[in-house]
């Protein structure tokens, strides 16, 4: 695979990030909502500047218009996006800030995205780029699925607890602010020939429960790789310049959606062994994949477009 490690690519940096970030290192329930950095944003900005390469933009900037009209008259608005690098949300804000019109930076400025406590505690210079982005921070179940030494994982539950109800009164409080939610649905990055890793989070059904409108936001091009020689270490992702196209759908409404998909598993689907909450999400990573399996072929005629798996 092409590309130049994050940490060699951008080691020009590092004095600058570690100077201004700020971003508490561990995460606790005291701390999870954490405030966008304005000095860390400008450096994700030029790095945006660097790799998103012409013919980058987003499709479908009517629905984030009407998202947004939606959210200013008092609609509690979700982003489910699709999930491919530590770069998709700076991507996004960059992207929709230089949309035509103020749409884009009034949607930028509002989003929250929900993250996992990783980006904060893995290492200090991806703390530093994620903190350029107003994030509340959240114990994902997948990491807590990894602990499995008993006495490790009673305490690293109920540390979840804590954290995850800390997230949930901070989203609310988020929410009557008038600020968007952006959610990943898969939950993980998807790593190429490892499927699993595109399926939704059964959690997904909760947030359904908890807004009033939706937009899905589907991602073709990549410029920032899991490096398949060190997967677990995001500072050693590959930096690849692509043709970055993300398209948003038309704005759902949460509960008609939910209730559509449930009443399309018919009466008791429990006692058929059918999950109607992953039958939901299952449905949004759906919707997806068709965003996404459509916009494909036009980017790839673009000069300089990368193939997902290349």
């Amino acid at each position: 695979m092409n590309g130049i490690p994050l940490g060699e690519r951008y080691k020009k940096y590092f004095g600058e990030l570690a100077r201004l970030a700020h971003a508490a290192d561990k995460i606790d329930e005291t701390n999870v909502y954490q405030e966008s950095n304005p000095g860390t944003r400008k450096i994700m900005d030029s790095m945006m500047d660097d790799n998103l390469l012409p013919g980058s933009g987003i499709d479908g900037c009517e629905h984030f218009k009407d998202f947004l009209e939606q959210v200013k008259a008092g609609k509690r608005g979700l982003i489910l996006m699709e999930h491919y690098s530590n770069v998709d949300l700076p991507a996004l804000c960059y992207l929709l800030e230089r949309a035509e019109g103020d749409f884009g930076k009034d949607v930028s400025s509002r989003i929250v995205a929900m993250a996992g406590l990783k980006l904060n505690e893995q290492n200090p210079m991806v703390k530093a780029w994620a903190e350029g982005f107003t994030r509340i921070v959240i114990y994902p179940s997948r990491s807590l699925a990894a602990v499995t030494n008993p006495e490790e994982r009673a305490a690293e539950e109920a540390k979840s607890r804590r954290i995850n109800m800390a997230s949930m009164r901070a989203m609310d409080a988020a929410k009557r602010r008038g600020q968007i939610i952006l959610v990943f649905p898969s939950g993980t990055r998807y790593r190429p020939g490892k499927p699993e890793t595109k399926r939704g989070v059964r959690e997904i059904d909760s947030y359904l429960r908890m807004f009033d409108v939706m937009i899905l936001v589907s991602i073709n091009g990549n410029c920032l790789r899991i490096n398949p020689a060190a997967p677990g270490d995001m500072i050693a992702d590959l930096v690849t310049p692509d043709v970055l196209r993300m398209t948003a759908s038309p704005v759902m409404e949460c509960k008609a959606f939910r209730n559509q998909v449930i009443a399309s598993l018919g009466e008791h689907p429990e006692d058929r062994g059918i999950d109607p909450k992953q039958k939901t999400v299952d449905r949004i990573m759906e919707l997806l994949a068709q965003q996404h399996d459509a916009a494909e072929p036009g980017r790839l005629k673009m000069p300089g477009a990368v193939p997902l798996d290349a």
